[in-house]
């Protein structure tokens, strides 16, 4: 009998050796490329830069693609209530991104009546902006969720008026050449450095009454229909209220 086993994994070998070659690879290809991190709040070097504290240039109204009418001072966007809700001009698939964002100190409301905003992934999926501080409201729409599907593992809000930030990792759709949906977009989410949403799977765009994925759709305020099956803008939302923002970019995955 153990002679038998010897045998047995002797023979399986060749097979182990082959796998681990299939595995492995040649050990020092491919070399990664070289990127400087964050620095002293500086993006990676392979950032593509949305907001640089100086100018809206990357960002459109999202209907009449007119330039932003944000405001910007010292190096601080905060929306101008009213004017709408702006998108990117350049489109994107999977990515890295970093956002930092402050609602108002001033208390005003309560529930989704306080410092109210949001990052839409591909203009369909929602991640909340909300002044979760000391203010309830229904889990899946405050801060750190993602609407109406997830709320965060935890609530990491700062309090009323300070800082806050979003680190994201989003995983787009892959739909076939046919337009069916192979695989949903799936989010991780760490606000203020603490993990919140990981790698959630993403149930459809977030503003129907019904999560869905289309290949031909609608985006979030955009009231055109188009081809949804491969990369598409950021939106960041006018909800009438005051928000801020600052650093925001990303690096393609």
């Amino acid at each position: 009998m153990k002679k038998h086993l010897i045998a047995s994994l002797l023979s399986l070998l060749p097979f182990l050796a082959t796998a681990q070659t299939a595995i492995l690879g040649n050990p020092m290809e491919p070399i990664p490329e070289k990127v400087t991190g964050v620095v002293a709040g500086k993006p990676p070097s392979d950032a593509i830069v949305l907001f640089d504290g100086v100018n809206m240039d990357a960002w459109e109204h999202v209907r009449s693609g007119e330039p932003s009418q944000w405001h910007i001072e010292d190096g601080i966007l905060t929306v101008n209530n009213g004017t709408g809700t702006l998108v990117s001009k350049q489109s994107f698939g999977d990515i890295q991104m970093h956002i930092e964002w402050r609602p108002n100190g001033e208390i005003m409301g309560s529930g989704q009546s306080r410092g109210n905003s949001g990052i839409f992934m591909q203009s369909l999926f929602e991640i909340q902006m909300l002044d979760s501080w000391e203010n309830p409201t229904y889990v899946n729409g405050q801060a750190g969720s993602v609407y109406h599907q997830y709320p965060p593992l935890v609530n990491a809000s700062n309090p009323s008026g300070e800082w806050q930030s979003y680190d994201i990792v989003f995983s787009a759709p892959q739909y076939d050449r046919a337009g069916n949906l192979e695989s949903p977009a799936y989010i991780t989410l760490l606000h203020n450095g603490v993990l919140v949403l990981n790698h959630v799977e993403v149930l459809g765009s977030t503003f129907p009454q019904v999560p869905e994925y289309k290949a031909t759709c609608e985006p979030y305020e955009l009231r055109e229909t188009m081809d949804c099956t491969g990369k598409l803008p950021l939106l960041l939302q006018d909800h009438g209220q005051v928000v801020s923002f600052r650093n925001i970019w990303l690096r393609e995955l």
